[in-house]
């Protein structure tokens, strides 16, 4: 037993991807014992291919880097803020992407690597964690990822009663509220019945002819399909989550069958005229920012998502929070399975980190291990910690884990599905800006980018009053 393993204070962290890596930096830095666990080399995964920490395997872009206009920049903004290990290597080992931040993928893993395994107060334990970590781990962080191994997945799903293996997670489109056309499109629910939640008026619908729909569908058989990675081909679809083109292939007529039978529902704007079919969205977070397309998973690559679902009469401006998806994923229901510190309800002295809690991407999944980490060190030094305001990139993406998510108001599979962060995951301006410093009016995208620099600017502003209240009196401790 090392002098780690003895000590009540030590924080453990199942995996060393960028999510484990950060929260092991956070919380070493707060002064507190870390043991990371890694199990690389001695099982590798289907996808990496180094023992290193943090390897990237997938992609080597964080992303845009623009912290006044991307949210994905904001959150880099913040990060950097709290002095985030991921985002210094990555900037140390940045590679030219034009506004975007793109790094050398060794380099970047070497540099994690050298730094967590120099530091002295983390040991890195190059072992597999095959089951529920010991019951005398007091304040453990799982960051294991997508590519958790199967006998720590089956522990996880047989503790929580929920699913919690690998399948392949057909996801569905999101879109902005305020980019739907409702001069073509209506809210009514199917019968105006009222779903346990609702109101009978809880989806917003948008009408398509005979002519319209055929097009729609010939569109989907026809557009390019994401291939499947050599890892995730034997691994079988979600049921509840066939992707829409599997489903039109099956006969032309299936999908108004299914996700857009036009049963039920009058359009007012055209009373008389009854739709061929109908496209429903469905409110997805609890600000009714965001409305995610009813039925609509799909592989179809982002390019054709875009340009075939603003066929669609009313999402002809549609601006998505996040397009579909078909990939291979273990994450839990976080909403309810998780408390607002990441903790498992039914296991408090485990607390979750990146993936496995419903963030999408490289950047978050890190960002989510450095609040993980800050709470561990707070737990670890008897501490009280804060979190980040809601209206900070943190925050909001914080917040649609533990708590964002609005529930589905009918039966069916899980709705609560990873995403990245996004301007809808923020609380509305209290007052949207609506002139430019000359004092005229802005107009069209005008409004829009002014916006989103509104929300940046309130981000910062935001964070930097909170790093004072609730993490530098801790640190000076």
């Amino acid at each position: 037993m090392t002098q780690f393993e003895s000590s009540r204070a030590t924080v453990h962290i199942v995996g060393a991807g960028l999510a484990g890596s950060e929260a092991a930096w956070q919380v070493a830095s707060q002064g507190v014992r870390v043991m990371l666990h890694e199990m690389r080399p001695h099982r590798m995964t289907a996808a990496h291919r180094t023992d290193g920490l943090a390897e990237l395997v997938c992609s080597n872009s964080f992303r845009s880097d623009d912290a006044s206009n991307n949210a994905v920049g904001l959150l880099h903004a913040e990060m950097r803020q709290l002095g985030s290990l991921i985002m210094r290597c990555a900037d140390a080992n940045q590679v030219p992407a034009g506004g975007a931040l793109a790094v050398d993928r060794d380099g970047f893993s070497a540099a994690v690597t050298e730094t967590l395994d120099a530091h002295p107060l983390i040991e890195i334990d190059r072992a597999e964690i095959d089951s529920l970590p010991p019951a005398d781990w007091s304040n453990v962080i799982v960051a294991t990822g997508p590519l958790t191994s199967t006998p720590l997945a089956a522990a996880i799903r047989a503790l929580t009663d929920e699913s919690a293996l690998a399948f392949f997670d057909a996801i569905a489109p999101i879109v902005h509220r305020d980019s739907i056309d409702m001069s073509k499109a209506w809210f009514q629910s199917r019968y105006d019945k009222a779903g346990p939640g609702g109101s009978g008026a809880d989806y917003i619908n948008c009408p398509l002819t005979e002519a319209q729909y055929h097009a729609f569908v010939d569109a989907l058989l026809e557009g390019e399909k994401v291939d499947f990675k050599d890892w995730e081909t034997d691994t079988p679809y979600f049921d509840g989550c066939l992707p829409i083109e599997i489903m039109a292939e099956r006969g032309r007529e299936t999908l108004r069958y299914g996700p857009m039978k036009p049963v039920g529902l009058t359009n007012p704007h055209d009373p008389t005229t009854k739709p061929y079919a109908v496209v429903q969205l469905r409110q997805d977070n609890k600000l009714g920012t965001l409305y995610n397309i009813v039925g609509f998973q799909t592989k179809l690559k982002h390019g054709a998502q875009t340009r075939i679902f603003r066929t669609i009469p009313g999402l002809e401006g549609a601006e998505f929070a996040r397009l579909g998806g078909l990939h291979r994923n273990t994450f839990l229901n976080s909403p309810k399975l998780l408390d607002t510190q990441l903790r498992l309800r039914a296991e408090p002295r485990l607390r979750f980190a990146g993936q496995m809690t419903g963030c999408e991407g490289y950047v978050e999944s890190a960002a989510i291990g450095l609040i993980a980490g800050l709470y561990a060190a707070a737990d670890a030094r008897t501490h009280t910690f804060e979190a980040p305001p809601q209206t900070t990139a943190l925050g909001a993406l914080l917040g649609h884990i533990t708590g964002g998510h609005i529930e589905t108001i009918d039966a069916g599979p899980r709705s609560f599905q990873p995403m990245n962060i996004n301007f809808g995951l923020f609380p509305p301006l209290a007052s949207p800006p609506n002139k430019k410093p000359d004092g005229t009016r802005l107009r069209g995208n005008e409004k829009a980018i002014a916006k989103k620099q509104a929300i940046c600017a309130r981000a910062l502003s935001d964070l930097d009053r909170w790093i004072a209240n609730a993490l530098r009196p801790a640190a000076a401790a």
